[in-house]
């Protein structure tokens, strides 16, 4: 105001005013009583008027004459009227206010305030005035200034309480004021030298100022000084006229100014000074009785009895000592040492509990300043023979903590004298373990032991605002509240903690105060050596963990509120990370073992972490059962979860079987303890294996099991376990653990190199453990095995630092016999290799060779391991790299075809399905990305697959496969060579003999060659198929030196091999291989199987040999090949078995046919010389074996088809079809030689019809080649071979199937393939030289035999057979072939081969028209006794045309015919007068046909034979005239009188064309001197006898008949005779008369008697004949007029 006023002239007029009126109004008050007073007033305006008219500022003015301007206010003053004293006092303030005051004018001042104050007036107007006084300006100094401080000390000890605290608070102020004037003094420089310090004159005192203090200085110092005095109970130097001071308000004093002025004390030694020798020795002076009371405990013997401690005094000294500590610690290291020995000293338990409180509330002020810490940390603990301050700090407040649980509040120790409640200390109603009230909330508390403390929030965090250090008004000690102490030490202990965090690893959040006290250490120390810092660190740690740990330990295990907990975890956290940072292995395994035991259930610790640091804190309380223990637990928190614990190796099978409890705090140290790893994974080194341990452990209680990518998931067991109960509350938290848990091993991904090892090293012992505890048959943790995939996954990155380790291990985890355990670590294993596959490496995987194979080898070590699962799982990685990574593979082929192939029989059903799935998908989408190099590699895979045996359709489709490959090479044929051909020029090996593209071929055909061996048929079959198939369709692929190979290595050896294990295979019925499934009849034993891959085996090499025949012919030895081949062919034909033999003869036809490709349409030679390989053209096989060739004609076994003129081949050709011949013939002679013995008790063995007609239709197509050599003698054994194969039987259970049914008859397929065979043999003959054409009575010889077989079927050595037609069923051995059709087709060829060159000489000189006849006489003797009617009807026919052709020649060449004419004779015997009758069931029709045939006999005769009767010989004619006699009448052959025959059955034209034929040849129309009608007179008179007996029979056995008719053949006898009689009289009638000699007319008169006899017949058909028979004897019952008449005689 006084400056605004100086400035603003109108403030000062006002002022002035404002003054004038106070003496006016003075005046007037003081006019009668006081006049000297009033006098004074008006004395005073008049100056004031002039003063105001001379001065512009009237303040300048007015401080000159202060003194005479306030002399009249200091009269009214000392009139004592309060009245005018009041308003005195108030003008005086005025002005004062506007520093209208001189020094000598505020002297007067104090002195009128002075005797103011001693008499009691206006008080508090006097410490107004007095403070407005000093406040104001600096003009009231020295003994002014003592005298005021005096009066408002005086004034601060009257009874008024408004007055002792106004003065309270006027003196607090005065006393700030008089140290800011030091502040401000400091600041205004100055050149005026200061005298030395004298220490002397310091110590013992003084009531001036050291004269090296400026004034201001001066009277701050004068102040303190008395100010010590005061408080020490001695008189003050300058604090003149002091009746009472007390001791707290002076302690005060002095923690007002040592808290407000640190600077004064610091910058001027004078001050520093009279600290060390005032304030120090005083506080310790003042906490004597503090020390030496001891609460609860006998007073100690002593002359004087010890004084006890006053709150108010030791409160305020702590204050005091919390500055000093704070403040002036660098001045007092010393005296600070002391002051914080006395205050872990207060923390005794023998202390008052509100002393130990408050010297708690100090420690933590001290905690909040780390620089502190430090410096105690440097000053101290780090001196060899100092004190160790900070750690006492740290272990007494620990041990106050301690003593609190084992001493609660009403023990002895209890503090002072006041009763507490008899329930102190024990806990309230528990609720789930926690404390509640009535309507309460849940209460934080401490629990340990049965005592129950609460945790009082009475200091906000990281605040510097303890409770009762700040009760100033306090007399009485205060009430503790329960439970303040152990809240206000854990306060500490956090504060602590995160000073020593930011002391060693730097503030992180930074106040004001701090960055300001930063600066200033800063300034202090320049520069720190870096290894003084760490040495610093590490005491800081070595001072303090041991204790911090054990209370930390203590307050974490008695938390039951989850903030507290919190804190404590996190404290813990801290210094384990700290202690990690620090290189401090042993404390950081500690804190961590720490944080893992509170993370377990009660007692868990005994056994799980018995490693642990020996320096880990001990049980408190003795005397405390486990029992005890876990439920206080339970009741300190609840419990979330029960379940079983994880057994360990070190405990016993059995032990710790029962359920453990996890609390929500476990839960809550489980997630510290996850976030220590988490956040500071790199420090924890060996630690890493408690940390893991115990989370194990927890995750094993909790159920939680591995999942994909080793993230743990609720297994499904943990409700369905009866000892496995979680509860609502962390079923939510447990993702939220998986998550952490997961995390955790995320950010190993940010650990060094180191660490990472750590990590791993920890993973593996780990697991190793659960491997050795599984190994006694108990469930293992799969914990590691999971987080060690977990930590491979993220850490790819530098997969060559953690692959080996970690692989390793796992391999080994997957050999384990626990099943659970192997699967887990298959599943990491193939996990880890699938992501790394995945991953996105620098340079890309495929380019990386070496770090390909590292990747994959793990999966390819899987391989070693038998065990099923882990196969399954190696596989299902394969599948799964194939269908993601397959394209990037490259180089990692091998290792992953070695896996698939990596099959063996001793592996399930399903594991080899998953392999050879993977091997499709190889040969179906990844061939064509595979280097050529490893193709190799796939063709075995893929054969291995083909011998397995567990899966037979896996087998199958595996040789499926090696065609599909085939294939490949021969469609990308061109680059597969180039790459091959590239990298053996690139590995020095050009000189090979094997190109390596046929190599890869030969490999694919060695091992279709083995799967041909296969024990399984089926795949035989199959492989056999795909072999020859791949042979045929890409053989024009391979070199010539290839082509040996194949033949050398491949198939000859594959011939042997069938051979063998087809003559060993058993021909028992393997029931337990067939199982349930049917099998045909042919395929149920182990022989016929085999015999099925013989055949196919043989088939195959035999087409090879055909279709590749000109390449074949290249190599040298060719020869021994065929020779080879037709020797295996000879075997198989002349095996047992007939589908082999069948077979056999099959191949035998396959290399006769030409289908070499020389045949076919030529390709350009320019085009074939284009490239070394070129498509097969010749010919594409199907996958059966079947040859599609582009010339359809060239596969038909026709005769047209085959090449005709074969004489063309070459010398060495012949020599090799001649050597095919004698392997046929070899085959035919032994195939079909009859057996010696004949016993039914054996299987014999006898060809089958197919095998014939194989062997039959063979050799038309063999002839082709040999018949330019082919001999008479080679025709008798081919005859010899045809007869005997046409005489073998058929079994009695196959003939239905073979033998057509009689009705249908056909001719067989072997008679057939012979008679072609015969075709041949005679188109060749015929068209022939001479000396072949010699051999057509030979062939004639073999069809008649062929003719004979019709009617007497061949016998087969001593073979008993039935004759076709005879068996009904199959209840006969053997049964003989039907001959019927093949006879009668032998007939025909016969007669077209003899009509065709009857007249050629061989033919007729070797009687081949008589041995036709006499074979043909066989069926025609026979007649209706033939097996066939139509066998005779043809022969008769054959014998007519034969006849036509032949009689003519023989006529002429008579002499070599002579015998010819008896058989034909006996032939037309034999054939008209059979012995065989008709059958009874025989119709008009074929009895007429039959009679018509007869007749067309009898015309031969009549037209061919007997015209010529001089040409033939007689007796011949003689029996041809006995044979028409015969056959002119009809005779009965029964006498029977029974009617069964009709009149039909008698040959009525026969008999007429016989009589007629004798009649033409007879003298009737002949001249009588010829012979021939001599002989026929002979014949007429043989008739008419004849006649003549069979009337005279007729006529007696009618008589004899009676009644009953006779049978109708003798009345169609009688008819006949009857007719002939009349046809003869006709006859004799006609004839010229001298023909006929009397005897013959005689004849007949005679005959008249016995026709007359026959009148008597009552059968209508002999009355018409006997009336026509004797009509015609009228005309020789009248005289002839003419000389004919003789004839009647």
């Amino acid at each position: 105001m006084a400056t605004a006023a100086k400035r603003n002239p109108e403030l000062a007029k006002k002022l002035l005013e404002s003054i004038q009126n106070d003496l006016r109004t003075l005046s007037a008050e003081t006019k009668r009583k006081h006049p000297e007073v009033k006098e004074s007033a008006e004395t005073m305006q008049l100056k004031l008027r002039t003063i105001a008219s001379k001065n512009e500022n009237v303040i300048t003015g007015l401080i000159p004459a202060s003194s005479e301007v306030i002399q009249p206010f200091i009269l009214g003053c000392e009139t004592k009227n309060p009245k005018l004293v009041h308003t005195c006092l108030v003008s005086l303030q005025k002005l004062i206010s506007y520093e209208a005051v001189s020094t000598a004018a505020a002297d007067a001042i104090i002195r009128t305030l002075w005797n103011l104050m001693e008499v009691g007036l206006e008080e508090l107007k006097l410490l107004q005035t007095a403070m407005l006084l000093i406040t104001t300006n600096s003009v009231v100094q020295h003994d002014s200034l003592a005298k005021a401080l005096v009066m408002c000390l005086r004034l601060h000890f009257t009874k008024d309480s408004t007055t002792i605290n106004t003065a309270a608070a006027a003196i607090k102020q005065l006393v700030s004021i008089i140290f800011d004037r030091v502040v401000t003094e400091d600041k205004i420089p100055t050149n005026e030298p200061m005298e030395v310090l004298d220490g002397l004159e310091l110590k013992t005192g003084s009531k001036t100022p050291p004269k090296s203090l400026h004034p201001c200085a001066g009277d701050a110092y004068l102040l303190f000084q008395d100010l010590c005095q005061l408080v020490n109970a001695d008189q003050p130097f300058w604090l003149i006229g002091m009746t009472e001071m007390t001791r707290t308000f002076g302690l005060e004093l002095l923690e007002a100014v040592l808290t407000s002025y640190p600077t004064v004390f610091t910058q001027h030694p004078e001050f520093s000074f009279m600290l060390k020798e005032k304030v120090c020795p005083l506080v310790i002076k003042l906490f004597s009785p503090s020390l030496k009371y001891r609460q609860g405990l006998p007073p100690a013997p002593s002359p004087t009895p010890v004084e006890k401690p006053f709150f108010p005094i030791v409160m305020r000294l702590l204050r005091i000592v919390s500055i000093l500590i704070r403040n002036y610690y660098t001045l007092l290291t010393t005296e600070c040492e002391i002051f914080l020995s006395l205050l872990v000293k207060f923390l005794d338990p023998e202390k008052p509990i509100w002393q130990r409180c408050l010297a708690l509330e100090v420690l933590y002020r001290l905690s909040l300043q780390p620089h502190l810490l430090k410096n105690f940390c440097q000053s101290y603990d780090m001196k060899l023979h100092s004190t160790k301050i900070f750690r006492d700090m740290v272990n007494g407040v620990g041990s106050f903590i301690q003593f609190q649980f084992m001493n609660p509040p009403g023990g002895p120790a209890a503090q002072g004298s006041c009763k507490l409640p008899d329930t102190q200390g024990l806990p309230p109603a528990l609720v789930a373990g926690l404390p509640v009230g009535g309507g309460m909330s849940p209460q934080a508390a401490f629990m340990y032991r049965g005592v129950w403390i609460p945790i009082v929030a009475i200091i906000p965090p990281g605040q510097t605002k303890p409770v009762f250090l700040e009760q100033l008004e306090k007399i009485e000690p205060p009430n503790i509240p329960e439970g303040y102490g152990v809240s206000l030490a854990f306060y500490c202990l956090l504060e602590m903690v995160k000073s020593v965090e930011i002391l060693i690893k730097g503030q992180t959040t930074k106040t004001k105060e701090a960055v300001q006290k930063k600066k200033t250490e800063a300034s202090e120390t320049p520069s720190e050596d870096s290894n003084q810092s760490a040495n610093l660190k590490e005491e800081l740690i070595n001072s303090s963990w041991c204790g911090m740990l054990a209370a930390l330990s203590l307050l974490l295990d008695a938390s039951t509120d989850e903030s507290a907990t919190e804190s404590i975890l996190k404290s813990q956290q801290i210094y384990a990370t700290l202690c990690g940072i620090l290189g401090m292995n042993t404390p950081r395994d500690a804190f961590i073992t720490a944080l893992c035991k509170a993370s377990l259930p009660p007692h868990y610790t005994l056994t799980i972490l018995n490693t642990s640091s020996s320096t880990s804190p001990k049980t408190l309380i003795k005397g405390y059962s486990q029992d005890q223990v876990g439920m206080e637990a339970v009741e300190r928190s609840q419990v979330v979860a029960v379940g079983t614990p994880l057994p360990t190796a070190s405990l016993p099978v059995g032990a710790h079987q029962g359920p453990v409890m996890l609390t929500a705090k476990n839960i809550q140290c489980m997630r510290s303890l996850l976030s220590v790893a988490h956040c500071h994974g790199s420090i924890l080194g060996t630690a890493w294996h408690l940390v893991l341990t115990t989370l194990q452990h927890l995750v094993w209680i909790l159920g939680l099991k591995p999942s994909s990518g080793g993230s743990l998931k609720v297994g499904q067991q943990i409700n369905e376990s009866a000892n496995a109960v979680i509860t609502t509350a962390v079923m939510a938290d447990l993702p939220v653990l998986s998550s952490m848990l997961s995390r955790l091993f995320e950010s190993s991904q940010y650990l060094d190199e180191v660490a990472l090892h750590h990590l791993i090293d920890a993973l593996c012992k780990l697991s190793t453990e659960s491997m050795e505890l599984a190994y006694s048959n108990r469930e293992p943790s799969l914990f590691a095995v999971a987080k060690l995939l977990e930590t491979g996954l993220v850490n790819l990155s530098r997969v060559e630092v953690l692959w080996k380790p970690v692989t390793a291990h796992l391999l080994e985890v997957c050999q384990h016999p626990h099943m659970g355990m192997r699967t887990w670590g298959a599943e990491a294993v193939t996990s880890l290799v699938r992501a790394a596959l995945s991953y996105k490496f620098d340079p890309p995987l495929e380019t990386n060779v070496k770090l390909q194979a590292t990747v994959l080898s793990p999966l390819h070590e899987l391989s070693s391991i038998h065990q099923l699962d882990i196969r399954q799982k190696q596989l299902e990685c394969v599948l799964n790299i194939l269908h993601n990574n397959g394209d990037t593979l490259s180089h990692g082929w091998p290792q992953v075809l070695d896996v698939i192939g990596a099959v063996d029989n001793s592996q399930g059903e399903k594991l080899v399905q998953t392999a050879f799935q993977c091997l499709q998908l190889v040969v179906t989408d990844f061939l064509p990305i595979i280097p050529s190099v490893y193709l190799k590699i796939s063709v075995e895979v893929a054969a291995s697959f083909g011998l397995q045996n567990q899966e037979l359709n896996v087998s199958l489709t595996a040789i499926g496969l090696l065609w599909n490959i085939s294939d490949f090479f021969y469609q990308n044929r061109e680059r597969i060579k180039q790459e091959l051909d590239e990298r053996q020029a690139g590995d020095g090996h050009d000189g090979e003999t094997v190109q390596p593209f046929d190599a890869l071929w030969m490999c694919i055909f060695t091992r279709l060659g083995e799967l041909c061996v296969d024990p399984r048929p089926a795949v035989r079959k199959s492989a056999g198929q795909t072999l020859f198939s791949t042979i045929s369709a890409h053989g024009a692929l391979l070199q010539q030196e290839t082509w040996k190979n194949v033949l050398w290595q491949v198939l000859f050896p594959l011939l042997e091999r069938v051979k063998k294990f087809s003559s060993s295979a058993s021909t028992q019925k393997d029931s337990q291989s067939s199982g349930n499934i049917l099998i045909h009849h042919s395929r149920d034993t182990a022989e016929k199987q085999w015999a099925e891959t013989r055949v196919l085996s043989l088939a195959g090499v035999a087409r090879t040999f055909n279709s590749k025949k000109s390449i074949l012919q290249q190599l040298g030895d060719f020869p021994r090949a065929w020779s080879l081949l037709l020797e295996h062919i000879e075997c198989a034909a002349l095996c047992l078995n007939a589908e082999v033999s069948l077979a056999a003869l099959k191949s035998f036809q396959e290399i006769l046919h030409n289908r070499d490709p020389k045949d076919l349409p030529k390709r350009s030679e320019d085009s074939s010389q284009k490239t070394s390989i070129a498509p097969p053209m010749e010919e594409v096989m199907s996958r059966t074996g079947e040859v599609i060739t582009s010339n359809k004609g060239t596969s038909s076994s026709s005769p047209s088809s085959l090449s005709s003129p074969s004489c063309s081949d070459s010398e060495g050709d012949l020599c090799l079809w001649t050597s095919a011949w004698k392997v046929w013939l070899n085959i035919g002679v032994m195939a079909t030689k009859p057996p010696d013995v004949v016993d039914k008790s054996e299987n014999m063995y006898v060809p089958s019809q197919n095998f014939l007609t194989a062997l039959v239709q063979t050799f038309p197509a063999l002839f082709e080649h040999i018949r330019c050599r082919f001999v008479l003698m080679d025709l008798q054994k081919l005859s010899s071979v045809l007869k005997s194969a046409l005489s073998i039987p058929v079994q009695g259970e196959m003939s239905p199937f073979i033998i057509p049914t009689y009705p249908e008859v056909t001719i067989t397929p072997l008679q057939e393939a012979t008679l072609q065979a015969v075709q041949v043999l005679i188109k060749t003959v015929t068209s022939g030289s001479e000396s072949m054409q010699a051999m057509l009575p030979d062939i004639f010889t073999l069809l008649l035999t062929y003719v004979e077989f019709g009617i007497k079927a061949p016998k087969y050595g001593h073979l008993e057979t039935k004759n076709f037609g005879s068996v009904r069923g199959p209840q006969v051995d053997w049964v003989t072939m039907n001959f019927v059709p093949f006879s009668e087709r032998a007939v025909e060829i016969v007669v077209d081969l003899y009509v065709s060159h009857a007249d050629h000489p061989a033919v007729i000189s070797n009687h081949v028209l008589q041995k036709i006849i006499k074979t043909f006489r066989l069926p025609l003797s026979l007649k209706y006794s033939c097996p066939s009617a139509s066998t005779w009807i043809l022969v008769i026919n054959s014998l007519f045309t034969v006849l036509n052709v032949g009689l003519p020649i023989a006529e002429k060449h008579d002499a070599a015919c002579v015998s010819m004419w008896t058989e034909l004779a006996n032939a037309f015997e034999d054939f008209l007068f059979s012995k065989s009758p008709s059958p009874p069931t025989q119709s008009v029709e074929d009895f007429q046909r039959d009679e018509a045939i007869d007749c067309k006999v009898v015309h031969v005769i009549r037209d061919d034979i007997l015209p010529h009767a001089h040409l033939v010989p007689q007796d011949f004619v003689v029996r041809i005239m006995d044979i028409l006699n015969k056959g002119s009448i009809h005779s009965t052959t029964s006498d029977s009188f029974v009617d069964t025959e009709s009149s039909r059955k008698l040959r009525e034209d026969f008999a007429k064309t016989c009589f007629e034929t004798l009649l033409q040849f007879s003298f009737v129309s002949k001249k009588s001197d010829t012979k021939e009608g001599s002989i026929t007179k002979l014949a007429v008179l043989s008739l008419l006898q004849r006649c003549q007996e069979v009337v005279k029979k007729y006529v007696e056995d009618e008589r004899l008949s009676g009644k009953c008719p006779l049978p109708r053949p003798r009345l169609a006898e009688i008819s006949s005779v009857l007719k002939a009689i009349t046809t003869l009289l006709v006859s004799l009638k006609k004839a010229p008369p001298n023909n006929i000699k009397h005897n013959v007319w005689q004849q007949v008169i005679q005959l008249y008697p016995s026709l007359v006899e026959c009148t008597t017949s009552s059968s209508p058909s002999v009355c018409r004949a006997l009336k026509e028979a004797l009509h015609e004897y009228k005309d020789l019952l009248a005289p002839p007029t003419t000389p004919s008449v003789h004839n009647g005689m």
